[in-house]
């Protein structure tokens, strides 16, 4: 009859090195993320939109508009990406979904698509 195996020996079969165990012991726990917008940032963003002074309430809903906002914003990207059969969200996904959003950004659609048209005009 053999020997149960010990544990953490080479002939045993314990957990090793598989990717479950490694996956478990490497998981990032994910907590309040939000809260890394900090009281100056929604300040500075606030002075940029004209405002002088600041309720001591509008951070909480600051965050969670801002939150919110990224999140719809990120639910387009990840539906262009898997649209695609692709795995990484890129700057065109990016750009679409800010379109879709009705924020469109110019001046990233050049250099994105490959066409490098540079137009130099000389005065």
């Amino acid at each position: 009859m053999p020997k149960p195996p010990v544990p953490g020996s080479k002939s045993g079969k314990g957990l090793g090195k598989s990717a479950k165990v490694s996956a478990m012991r490497h998981r990032k726990l994910l907590r309040e993320n939000i809260k890394a917008i900090t009281r100056p940032a929604i300040r500075r963003m606030a002075r940029r939109g004209g405002v002088k002074r600041i309720s001591g309430e509008i951070y909480e809903i600051a965050r969670t508009c801002i939150k919110d906002f990224v999140t719809d914003v990120l639910r387009d990207c990840v539906s262009y990406v898997e649209y695609e059969k692709k795995k990484t969200v890129g700057v065109m996904e990016m750009l679409l979904a800010l379109k879709r959003q009705g924020r469109t950004i110019y001046g990233f659609d050049h250099e994105i698509r490959g066409r490098h048209t540079h137009a130099h005009f000389h005065y």
